[in-house]
């Protein structure tokens, strides 16, 4: 039997003081209560307990420190829509290590790379007749009934299934345009020990990426037009290579984190394709660049930037977050 409202702690009736505080919806209370025992909803707290005197002045200044840094992060919005160009993405050629690494991996800012994958097999081989010719018949694990649940990436567990490599294909060639169904990062197919040779055929930007250190580190996305991984941002940076089709990325600096509504995690509760203003204003202020990804190029996402993708056609991509620097902010999240 759950716990009423009569006996919630003090420690939990801080807790819920604060939550309610920050503007956390009470649903999303009421469900951590209750996956805690407690069988009450949050909307009959005030009657039932009152929080430690403290917490108030705790809170105070907790949001006078949070109203700070918003409005530095306000500044470097300023100041980034300010200076020529910035709201765009740069593309180069050529780029070495060492200049990616002064001008964008350090500095926290994206790029499109131009070149760098000339000489990569997949480029030249891969495509779903080849996949299904040379792995047909190996199991691999894939996100299928998205399109039944809004919440499709909050409820990834719940879309994983398995299946044949050969009828997954099949269903990417003869789908047309659908988000119902992905293989994602999150399948981390390249771990399965057979397709595992794929991974000869990525060998890439070699002052970039640490090519010795791989294990848990390169991610395969494969599915047909119109999937979408919705608005986040990722812990680590990433480098996104297209092989065939093309993605259409859209991005948000990291410093717009008080602009994007973040909900749960990573995710922003913002529909990027068709936001809502009157639900969400602030989302209106920020600086929305977009990139078509196409085969051959790679686009570097540093961590904290926000970014929404969709597949214009069918769509085979690799993910690296294997950099020859330390890529690992766990800690600070």
């Amino acid at each position: 039997m759950g716990t009423s409202a009569s006996c919630i702690p003090v420690s939990w009736a801080n807790w819920i003081e604060e939550n309610r505080a920050r503007g956390v919806p009470p649903a999303e209370i009421d469900a951590i209560l209750s996956a805690n025992g407690f069988d009450f909803s949050v909307v009959q707290a005030p009657s039932q307990f009152e929080p430690s005197q403290s917490i108030h002045t705790d809170i105070s200044a907790a949001q006078r420190k949070i109203d700070r840094m918003e409005a530095l992060l306000r500044v470097y919005s300023r100041l980034w829509r300010e200076v020529r160009g910035a709201a765009s993405i740069d593309t180069v050629s050529e780029l070495s290590g060492e200049s990616f690494y002064r001008w964008y991996y350090s500095a926290n800012r994206p790029v499109v790379l131009l070149d760098g994958m000339t000489n990569c097999s997949a480029l030249h081989r891969w495509t779903p007749a080849y996949l299904k010719d040379r792995f047909g018949s190996e199991t691999v694990e894939v996100m299928m009934d998205r399109a039944t649940d809004r919440q499709y990436e909050l409820n990834s567990e719940r879309h994983k299934t398995t299946m044949v490599l050969n009828n997954f294909v099949d269903l990417v060639e003869s789908a047309g345009e659908t988000n119902d169904f992905y293989m994602v990062a999150n399948n981390r197919t390249l771990e399965n020990s057979r397709l595992r040779y794929l991974l000869d055929e990525i060998q890439i930007f070699d002052e970039i990426l640490d090519n010795t250190n791989r294990a848990s580190m390169v991610f395969l996305w494969f599915g047909p037009a119109g999937t979408v991984t919705p608005l986040h941002h990722d812990s680590m940076n990433v480098l996104l290579t297209q092989i065939i089709g093309s993605k259409l990325v859209t991005l948000i600096p990291s410093f717009e984190l008080p602009l994007v509504y973040n909900h749960i995690g990573v995710y922003s509760e913002v529909d990027c394709e068709a936001p809502d203003y009157n639900t969400h204003p602030l989302f209106e202020q920020t600086s929305r660049m977009q990139v078509v990804l196409e085969p051959g190029q790679a686009l570097f996402i540093p961590v904290g930037w926000w970014h929404h993708v969709r597949s214009l056609d069918v769509s085979i991509s690799v993910s690296f977050t294997n950099f020859l620097a330390p890529n690992y902010y766990g800690s600070e999240y």
